[in-house]
């Protein structure tokens, strides 16, 4: 398992030198200031690649570029509309262009619209800490009072409906627009941030597009990219929605076990493959994050490795938070057994890609987190605070005295 973190750039308030004193190897970084659908060009990635192999006083600092989260997916290509298939020519360049910079693994999503969705980006702990928090009845007074889509209220239960209305009733102006900003706040990080009236046109837009036809568009997509990525040696991973349920009206196709195997059969070559998100997948409770690594695991390219705990057992949707790294759905020594007995089984294949990468993906802000205001998800202490529990499961899975007593 290598160990990676992920950066968004010069601008992020935790620098590749915090990354070097954590033990990190390796860095998932992005252009971030790149439209969705451009082109990356071999500059901008050699200015990015350099910022990150290089300190800034000239000697190498150790890590190197890993993983791309993200290359976008624009909106056109999954709706199939405007420019979509310029913008494939374009996705297909900058795949090009990165093999040529040594880069290997491509992390995207098909999300529509938003990136991801929290309600609350610092919800308290008894702890002192804070952490991420995806709030049902919060989203659903959001979707229903503030945004106002049409329909909102048939798609939740009658006894949230109600709920809504009266958490509604208490937020102040403040409140209300906080919400607002948490919801579509979308992918840290990314180019420029939604407005409402940005939403309600992009929700106008996928009206007449269910999910028969996303994962229609999905599979047109990776007919195009995935046999180029074999044919440079490269691995394209998808990122499952988060959270992997239906929200806005808008399809979801990537959020269980059975979404990743359908599109997995439908181009099957191995460059078209999973991320696999612990956090993002544990947030539904009929989901298996550890049995999906143990039966789709030969085509596990990256690794999200975090928890969440749900406040109930409803399916598929409901209220969670980001727990500690060792907390939630996800049992982390099952999960980190599983990948290793993968890792194993590519070495004894001879494959070259026997060293999944990994990010202690999202942490909760404690200590000097709390004053360092970094991208909501990814403060410095609280991700250091999970690798250096995952290290130390990793490790002991691995030591001697461990794998000769479990022969």
């Amino acid at each position: 398992m290598r160990q990676t973190w992920r950066w968004f750039g010069p601008t992020d308030l935790v620098s590749t030198s915090d990354m070097r004193q954590a033990g990190v190897q390796g860095v998932v970084s992005a252009l971030h200031h790149v439209p969705a659908g451009a082109v990356w060009t071999p500059q901008d990635i050699v200015d990015r690649r350099n910022l990150i192999t290089q300190r800034a006083d000239g000697p190498s600092s150790g890590l190197t570029w890993d993983v791309v989260e993200s290359l976008p997916v624009s909106e056109d290509i999954k709706k199939q509309q405007g420019n979509w298939r310029d913008h494939i020519a374009n996705w297909k360049t900058s795949l090009h262009n990165l093999r040529d910079a040594g880069l290997e693994v491509v992390c995207y999503n098909f999300m529509p619209v938003l990136d991801w969705t929290r309600t609350d980006l610092s919800w308290p702990r008894p702890s002192g800490a804070t952490c991420m928090r995806f709030d049902f009845t919060d989203f659903a007074a959001f979707d229903i009072h503030i945004l106002k889509r049409d329909g909102a209220t048939e798609d939740f239960p009658d006894d949230i409906v109600e709920l809504a209305a009266e958490r509604f009733a208490e937020m102040s102006d403040a409140q209300r627009a906080k919400l607002s900003g948490n919801v579509v706040f979308g992918l840290p990080g990314a180019a420029g941030t939604l407005t409402l009236d940005d939403v309600r046109h992009h929700l106008a837009e996928y009206d007449p597009i269910r999910e028969d036809q996303l994962r229609s568009n999905l599979v047109d997509f990776l007919s195009e990219v995935a046999p180029l990525a074999e044919r440079l040696g490269m691995r394209l991973c998808c990122h499952p929605d988060d959270p992997p349920f239906p929200l806005l009206g808008l399809p979801r196709i990537m959020s269980t076990e059975a979404d990743y195997a359908r599109v997995m059969q439908a181009v099957d070559v191995p460059a078209n493959g999973i991320t696999l998100c612990t956090g993002s997948l544990g947030a539904r409770a009929d989901n298996d994050p550890v049995g999906m690594m143990r039966r789709l695991g030969d085509r596990v390219h990256f690794l999200h490795l975090r928890n969440v705990t749900l406040d109930t057992p409803e399916v598929p949707r409901g209220s969670f938070y980001e727990d500690e790294h060792l907390s939630g759905q996800t049992d982390m020594v099952a999960m980190i057994a599983a990948i290793l007995a993968e890792e194993h089984r590519r070495r004894s294949r001879g494959r070259l890609d026997c060293h999944i990468p990994f990010r202690p993906d999202h942490g909760q802000d404690i200590l000097e987190d709390q004053n360092r205001k970094v991208q909501p998800g990814y403060p410095a202490i609280g991700r250091l605070k999970g690798l250096a529990e995952l290290r130390g499961i990793m490790t002991a899975l691995e030591h001697p005295a461990v794998t000769v007593s479990s022969r």
